[in-house]
């Protein structure tokens, strides 16, 4: 199935009138269209029962008519911008599609909850070259749900990749100075239903905690972590940079407020959670590691003096990090573990297991929670430089940087940036000496393939010694 994506920066506007004169606006000099006759759109929207998608600001949708038909799922980016990725006419919501809302849907069945027929005209807004600029569509809207039915007019000003993001401002005053309000209604999806159907279940929230107290401050950051891993799902799942470094960073602050607010929250209840946060980040970090060694030996190679240079090392580096991703993320997620993680993470947040110093105010609690941490780190520091050079002593800086990032997220979730911004400088260095002592690890693995190939290896071991200096270097700096 061929699925495309493009990104669409768009607002909404009642048509409480007519449009005002556009041309003059900023760049725009001058106006075509609209044809003489509307393009009909007919569309189908789908949803959980409970409307789970709606409730995130996420639209699917199959549409017939106009230049692209078939099935439409629109993921929210950032403010005014979401993604539309696109897959071809078939009867039942595909697959490629269904799975980028499985964190969402959990299961749930899609079914089809709207019907719109739009009328549609359309405006192109022209720079002095013809280029376009933005699209202004006046859409006339018959929604229907059985023997419901809404009909609304709306402007609609979309952005094209020539224009700059002012001018959707620019156009706005515009149009709001000639009486058209912006629209209340995040999509017509939105209205259709807010207008004809009955309203989605209300969300369950957590406990009513004291302003400023620790249970407060904690619960908003467990919040925003899951908030993370449910929502980088769609972009891990296809693959865009940095996704999986990003929800395994989350994934990673969760567990870590979990272990380490042992005064807040239950960990007999937040165990098993914690457990199962960790075998995500485990699945996430398979292709993540190999494309960090990837990053770090070019790094090293671009460094090496041509006269050291012996063979064909980029290729057999490349062999050796190229290989084919594991998609252990893409398992790690699809996995029925998983969705009862999210689960448990959503009983989390609307019944987590507060114990009685969350009702205390949040500057005590949490500081002694980063205290702790920080004593814990340092033992781990003065271990691991009490320990003899070799794989023992890499183990202990590696025991020495989990703790580090325990002590980091335990200053973010206390409102410590000063002291979160120290000991992020420490896991930094800590990294880059784990980072060092994987690469050593791969160097021989990788000399050892060259050696079978018939090729030098005496460059792999001069890039062996560097690493092993470098990782010298940082336990100076520690």
């Amino acid at each position: 199935m061929a699925v495309t994506s493009a990104t669409e920066t768009e607002r909404k506007y009642e048509a409480t009138g007519p449009l005002p004169e556009l041309t003059g606006i900023g760049p725009v000099a001058s106006v075509r269209g609209p044809d003489a006759a509307p393009v009909v759109l007919e569309a189908r929207y789908y949803d959980t029962e409970d409307r789970r998608l709606s409730a995130d600001g996420i639209t699917l949708r199959r549409r017939t008519g106009g230049d692209d038909p078939g099935w439409h799922l629109k993921l929210p980016v950032d403010g005014d911008t979401r993604e539309e990725i696109r897959a071809p006419h078939s009867e039942h919501p595909p697959d490629g599609l269904t799975a980028l809302i499985r964190s969402r849907t959990r299961g749930a069945p899609l079914v089809p909850l709207v019907e719109l027929r739009t009328e549609r005209e359309t405006r192109l807004l022209l720079d002095a070259a013809g280029q376009p600029l933005a699209e202004v569509v006046r859409d006339r809207v018959d929604a229907l749900r059985g023997p419901r039915a809404a009909h609304w007019v709306e402007y609609e000003v979309e952005l094209r990749p020539a224009a700059g993001a002012g001018l959707l401002d620019l156009i706005e005053e515009r149009l709001t100075a000639a009486g058209l309000p912006r629209s209340q209604a995040p999509s017509k999806a939105a209205r259709a239903l807010a207008a004809t159907a009955t309203p989605p279940l209300a969300p369950r929230t957590g406990p009513a905690l004291p302003a400023g107290s620790a249970g407060e401050r904690v619960m908003a950051y467990v919040r925003r972590q899951v908030r993370l891993i449910v929502e980088l799902d769609p972009a891990v799942r296809r693959g865009v940079p940095d996704s999986v470094h990003r929800m395994r960073v989350a994934t990673r602050r969760l567990r870590s407020v979990l272990r380490s607010q042992r005064a807040v929250l239950d960990r007999e209840r937040t165990g098993p959670i914690a457990e199962e946060l960790r075998r995500l980040g485990a699945g996430l970090g398979v292709d993540r590691d190999r494309e960090v060694l990837a990053r770090r030996l070019g790094r090293r190679l671009a460094e090496l003096e041509p006269e050291l240079r012996r063979g064909p090392l980029e290729q057999r580096v490349a062999a050796y990090t190229d290989r084919p991703r594991a998609d252990s993320s893409v398992r790690a997620l699809d996995s029925a573990r998983h969705l009862d993680l999210l689960t448990s993470l959503d009983a989390l947040l609307t019944d987590p297991p507060l114990l009685p110093d969350a009702y205390w105010p949040a500057g005590p609690v949490l500081t002694m929670a980063v205290r702790h941490d920080v004593r814990r780190l340092e033992r781990r520091l003065r271990a691991a430089r009490g320990t003899p050079p070799g794989a023992e002593r890499d183990a202990a800086w590696h025991a020495a940087r989990k703790a580090a990032k325990r002590a980091r997220y335990a200053a973010e979730t206390a409102g410590k940036p000063k002291r979160a911004k120290k000991l992020a400088r420490v896991q930094r260095v800590l990294g880059k000496h784990q980072d060092s002592v994987l690469a050593r690890a791969a160097l021989p693995r990788i000399a050892a393939a060259a050696e079978a190939a018939g090729e030098p290896s005496f460059s792999y071991g001069v890039l062996y010694g560097r690493e092993h200096e470098l990782a010298e270097g940082y336990e100076r700096e520690l």
